[in-house]
């Protein structure tokens, strides 16, 4: 089938590629002549593990293409996918600006009738208010479906080739069934329902795991008082089949991961239905503070004393496995050192050239991990990167002027890090101290 994509992001880059993978002819539209010319050479703008290598091999076999030239991408196709990016605005409501403008693209543009998925992440409503403008700049007929995105940023290749399901929402069952059909060589799970509740499934699903998130890490802080250990009541509750043991890591909060949108986004749903989460409130709360905890912990190890101090911080990346800096916890962090007179210096495997966008220049970028340790005073750890957490511990004793670690993402077991001199301190576990060190605090 002749399908165009329009967004070349995370999400539109993933989307073009998995659908050239199953067999569909693909053409991706950017409308950055720049962007569009480094993928019509095969130059990947983005990390995605997985993606490239896809990308590539669709594209020598002539199922993929990009272009900056709406007309060309938009004509003369079957299906057209709205893919681009909606992130959230300073007052947390969701910029459906990119949606729209697509919308107006497509129907400026087309010829003849479609279908229109969209694939980006909007809220309740969006769909029939994207109707309703293309409506005013086209006469030709269309449909509409909602095709909602559920794969993770740094797994996502892998998540669209073997996920749980695949959501259709839509009120003309032919659309429908034609957007199945796309999907069948995926052989995942196909539900079709209802615009709005597809709309919903998408939020509601995320919105939900981030409150596991926010839950464990509330449960971490009353361990850290009670002097429990997180880990093990993690581990303990999800062995029940009922509430399972994925998505209760305790740590620095889910600012690294699309979920504030996700729960943003049915907050302001539930806005426009005239409903108000009293639950979602508190999720937000909980997540939104998590980083002052963690400054917290830290002010509190250093004594108040960031002042000509070097602080390594190890990761820049919201998650790991992606290069994407968007909305990531350690951008504050860096920055609210720098404000305390700290020394950063930042390692990260893939994120270092968009961290350098959006950090002052005071940040000092390590090209190892072991130069980001050299002579620090203590290690933020930000993101848990397999880097961070398979690097030999006694690199932090040989390298550091003081082996301390503040661990954001809880990645070493208390165990291990026991048979090291290494002072040590994450989230909902008792610390580590160097054995002189444990003899002072009694």
């Amino acid at each position: 089938m002749r399908i165009s994509v329009i967004g070349a992001g995370y999400l539109g880059l993933v989307t073009s590629v998995s659908l050239a993978q199953i067999g569909h002819n693909v053409v991706g539209l950017e409308p950055d002549r720049d962007r569009a010319e480094q993928l019509k050479n095969g130059l990947l703008p983005l990390y995605e593990p997985g993606l490239k290598g896809l990308m590539k091999t669709n594209m020598n076999e002539e199922r993929l293409s990009f272009t900056h030239d709406r007309t060309q991408a938009l004509n003369d196709t079957d299906v057209i996918y709205i893919a681009v990016e909606t992130p959230l605005l300073s007052n947390g409501r969701v910029d459906l600006t990119a949606v729209e403008q697509a919308s107006i693209d497509i129907a400026t543009t087309i010829s003849q009738p479609v279908i229109v998925v969209i694939k980006s992440t909007v809220p309740l409503g969006t769909l029939t208010n994207i109707e309703k403008l293309m409506k005013k700049h086209t006469k030709i007929p269309f449909q509409m479906v909602i095709n909602p995105d559920f794969s993770r940023q740094g797994n996502a290749v892998h998540d669209t080739f073997y996920g749980d399901r695949i959501v259709l929402g839509a009120v003309n069952d032919q659309a429908a069934n034609v957007v199945e059909e796309i999907n069948i060589p995926f052989q995942i799970p196909i539900f079709k329902t209802d615009i709005s509740s597809a709309e919903i499934i998408k939020y509601a699903s995320n919105a939900f795991l981030a409150t596991k998130i926010s839950f464990i890490n509330d449960i971490a802080r009353l361990c850290e008082n009670a002097g429990a250990n997180i880990d093990d009541v993690a581990f303990a509750i999800g062995l029940d089949d009922r509430i399972g043991r994925k998505f209760l890591g305790a740590g620095l909060g889910y600012g690294a991961s699309f979920f504030p949108h996700e729960v943003a986004g049915i907050e302001q749903a539930a806005e426009n239905v005239d409903y108000r989460s009293s639950l979602l409130e508190s999720v937000l709360r909980v997540n939104n503070n998590q980083h002052s905890v963690f400054m917290k912990k830290a002010k509190e190890v250093m004594d108040g004393e960031f002042l000509g101090k070097k602080v390594a911080l190890l990761g820049l990346s919201r998650k790991p496995k992606t290069d994407d800096v968007r909305g990531a916890i350690s951008i504050r962090i860096a920055n609210y050192l720098l404000d305390l007179g700290a020394n950063v210096t930042a390692f990260d495997p893939k994120a270092i050239p968009n961290a350098m966008k959006v950090l002052p220049e005071e940040i000092e970028f390590a090209s190892t991990i072991e130069e980001a340790l050299i002579d620090a005073d203590v290690a933020f750890i930000m993101t848990d990167w397999d880097q961070f957490k398979d690097l030999p511990l006694s690199k932090y004793e040989e390298l550091m002027n003081r082996a301390r670690i503040i661990d954001g993402r809880n990645c070493y077991p208390l165990d291990y890090v026991r048979n090291y001199k290494i002072e040590y301190h994450s989230f909902g576990r008792p610390p580590v101290w160097i054995e002189e060190e444990s003899e002072l605090k009694q």
